[in-house]
């Protein structure tokens, strides 16, 4: 299932089921918040319908955003054929809708544009208002778009940036304008040896593709050492198991969602409601984060993981003083199948080795052609050019 709600017929946007839409069910992927209806929209839905982008329908994502591609969604997988892609980049991929809206928390949104051959971009933290969005992990997920070229990605982009004083992790600019016309000669980019060399033979090609395009286009690629990539997917896995146990604990079956039908005290109504609405991957991601937490590993894991934030911060910031852009792959592969939910914990940490980083520094990042670009803070207009460029460029 890739709409599992229709707002309005006409409408071109396709919002993930993370974001509230005024009277449209939002439930995450979660049992948990099944029969739950927001009372408004989240700042960056009410933004796109503003600008004459009206919302066609939410789309499917996995519970709470923390798997792969989706595959552990209460509505069930999305499915071409037998891969798992992604619903709301299949939507734009097809044609159905013109855009989407998504969260990225975990880089799923990066990793399905990818799979279904679009483009996607997640903004530097702060850009867009996550007013309205269902939160997991505060500190570093971010509202992004997709769409099937860069231009219409820039046009959307640019219609939901700008401060919301509702959001008290959004930047003080009031508005971003983002465009996708900005020169290629003479940019240098470097491209990371071990996420390349941890890649498939698929995801090697399609980022040899990218430099050979950039070359072409003037711009000069190296090939460069950065070790801290293992560290900081596991920093961030830390770091987003921590705060999505704290967000979740309010999902208790007393005000509003799945709520047991049998229990004896209020101890059995939280126990049961939660047990039956949360799927094995989110309980397992709570279990994690409240270790973390706990006062025998608080110092050694998520104190430690907040210096490493600010390391990786550090050398990333010093890389991109040399090179205007990083290129890797988005992911693994893209041939993604169903799998066992008991393999899904350990499976979404090697994944994310990939994808990390944007989120754990709050840094911008693109995929397009199957690959990635990365960028120093409020440098999406070269992200977007970069990603033209590939794209032109393949198209030829």
């Amino acid at each position: 299932m890739r709409m599992i709600h229709t707002v309005r017929p006409d409408g071109v946007i396709a919002v993930d089921d993370l974001l509230f839409v005024k009277g449209a069910p939002t439930t995450a992927g979660s049992r948990i918040l099944e029969g739950f209806e927001p009372l408004f929209s989240a700042e960056a839905v009410e933004r796109l319908e503003k600008a004459g982008y009206p919302v066609a329908g939410i789309s499917a994502v996995g519970e709470f955003g923390l798997d792969l591609l989706g595959e552990f969604s209460y509505q069930g997988p999305t499915l071409e054929g037998t891969r798992l892609v992604g619903a709301a980049a299949s939507l734009v991929a097809d044609g159905s809708v013109e855009g989407a809206l998504n969260v990225d928390l975990n880089g799923t949104p990066r990793r399905a544009a990818a799979v279904s051959g679009v483009v996607f971009i997640k903004p530097t933290y702060g850009t867009v208002s996550r007013y309205g969005i269902i939160p997991c992990a505060c500190s570093g997920e971010q509202v992004g778009v997709t769409a099937r070229d860069t231009a219409t990605a820039a046009k959307l982009l640019s219609a939901i940036s700008g401060h919301d004083e509702k959001d008290g992790t959004s930047l003080p600019a009031e508005h971003y304008d983002y465009s996708d016309a900005g020169e290629i000669k003479g940019l240098h980019v470097c491209v990371i040896r071990e996420l390349l060399d941890a890649a498939s033979e698929e995801m090697r090609d399609l980022a040899e593709q990218a430099v050979q395009e950039l070359k072409a286009a003037g711009a000069a690629v190296d090939t460069v050492s950065f070790p801290l990539v293992s560290q900081a997917a596991t920093a961030w896995q830390i770091l987003m198991s921590a705060e999505t146990c704290n967000n979740i604990s309010r999902y208790d079956g007393v005000k509003f969602g799945h709520r047991a039908a049998s229990y004896s005290n209020i101890d059995e109504l939280y126990i049961n409601s939660r047990t039956e609405g949360m799927n094995l991957l989110t309980k397992a991601v709570i279990l994690y984060g409240s270790d973390v937490l706990s006062r025998d590993r608080y110092l050694n894991c998520y104190d430690r993981s907040l210096r490493v934030r600010r390391i990786v911060a550090e050398e990333t910031a010093k890389l991109l003083k040399d090179y205007n852009l990083i290129l890797t792959p988005p992911c693994s592969g893209r041939d993604y199948h169903e799998y066992p939910i008991a393999e899904a914990f350990d499976r979404v940490a090697e994944e994310g080795v990939f994808s990390a980083i944007p989120n754990l520094i709050g840094i911008p990042a693109i995929v397009v052609n199957g690959i990635q670009f990365m960028a120093a803070s409020l440098q999406e207009n070269t992200l977007l050019s970069a990603a033209r460029a590939v794209k032109e460029g393949s198209a030829r």
